[in-house]
């Protein structure tokens, strides 16, 4: 699949309400819930995998005090990412996968790749599992980080991007242009004392070719206002309570 048009659902960190975020079984019930699309984040391991996980350590998802930098693939491939503090463990075993096998298990998903470490040799690292994989047309690959998305357009990636944190304020209160190759803008409904939940942002990103994706957007009211500014895509916990408005909207539309 290539990068999904109209409103589309993005199940951050898979459909986390229903397994463990970040992992195979999360992204298994988002699609089966109606998300059009995996939101998830990358780190990489001792060795140079590229492992799937919002946090650079395991405390919060292994009740394991080790950075994923530190660990060799084949030491977190054994933590159970569903055994997180205040989890109930028992249900067997839950692995963090690698980016790589994530995409060869879903080889029709459209994925959207948070890098979460901002040096050179992780941005490259991405890049190569990416390849690897054939994937460019199907997986956005996004960062808050300025750095990690020039390096990102300087390595030629060929696949859609979104823009960083700075690029977007520029973009919006400056009116700076988009940068060469991106597609998305991924944004909160606030920033501070600023309301970005508005028709202005929606209209500003899409006159310069950017569609706009609403991050993390759990409750369908909120949705559904969202999609009637003309927002692009909801992130969410919970595809399945957000799909069926976003199929509402692409009807109206």
């Amino acid at each position: 699949m290539l990068e999904p048009t109209g409103p589309i659902v993005l199940a951050h960190r898979g459909a986390r309400l229903l397994a463990p975020e970040n992992s195979l079984e999360a992204f298994e019930a988002a699609l089966q819930a109606g998300a059009d699309g995996i939101e998830t984040d990358v780190h990489c391991s001792a060795d140079g995998h590229v492992v799937l996980a919002h946090d650079a350590h395991g405390r919060g998802t292994s009740r394991v005090d080790r950075a994923i930098a530190g660990c060799a693939l084949s030491e977190l491939e054994c933590w159970d990412i569903g055994c997180g503090p205040g989890v109930t463990c028992g249900r067997g075993p839950v692995r963090m996968p690698t980016l790589q096998a994530a995409l060869h298990a879903f080889p029709a998903a459209f994925f959207n790749v948070d890098i979460k470490v901002h040096t050179p040799a992780a941005v490259d690292a991405v890049i190569a599992a990416v390849a690897r994989c054939a994937a460019a047309p199907r997986v956005l690959l996004t960062s808050f980080s300025m750095s990690v998305m020039r390096r990102v357009r300087a390595r030629g990636y060929p696949g859609p991007t979104g823009i960083a944190q700075a690029e977007a304020i520029a973009l919006l209160l400056l009116r700076r242009p988009a940068p060469p190759g991106a597609r998305r803008l991924q944004s909160p409904e606030r920033y501070g004392p600023l309301a970005l939940d508005r028709r202005w942002v929606i209209e500003r990103a899409h006159a310069v070719g950017l569609r706009v994706d609403y991050w993390v957007v759990n409750e369908p009211a909120r949705a559904a206002a969202l999609l009637a500014l003309g927002a692009d895509g909801i992130v969410t916990d919970d595809p399945a309570a957000i799909a069926p408005v976003v199929a509402q909207a692409r009807r109206a539309g």
